[in-house]
């Protein structure tokens, strides 16, 4: 079916898998990401992550502090 296509083009995707194994071990703030994942760009970094939210397989927590702090985290799906 079209969903199972869907689901396997983005978990097939390099920077998906290496962003979701980085988050496997817990919250982590985006520029800890980037160190995880030295290879990435910031714009690629940032367009993955915007996807994993939206598929709702990340989660990304904004608290209103200065500079904000911005926490992205593994959901359980």
């Amino acid at each position: 079916t079209q969903l199972v296509r869907d689901m396997l083009e983005r978990v097939a995707d390099r920077w998906t898998l290496d962003v979701v194994e980085a988050l496997e071990g817990g919250e982590r703030r985006f520029h800890e990401l980037r160190r995880a994942l030295p290879d990435i760009s910031q714009k690629m970094l940032t367009q993955t992550l915007r996807r994993l939210e939206r598929d709702g397989v990340v989660d990304r927590s904004v608290q209103a502090t200065v500079p904000p702090r911005v926490d992205y985290r593994l959901t359980p799906i």
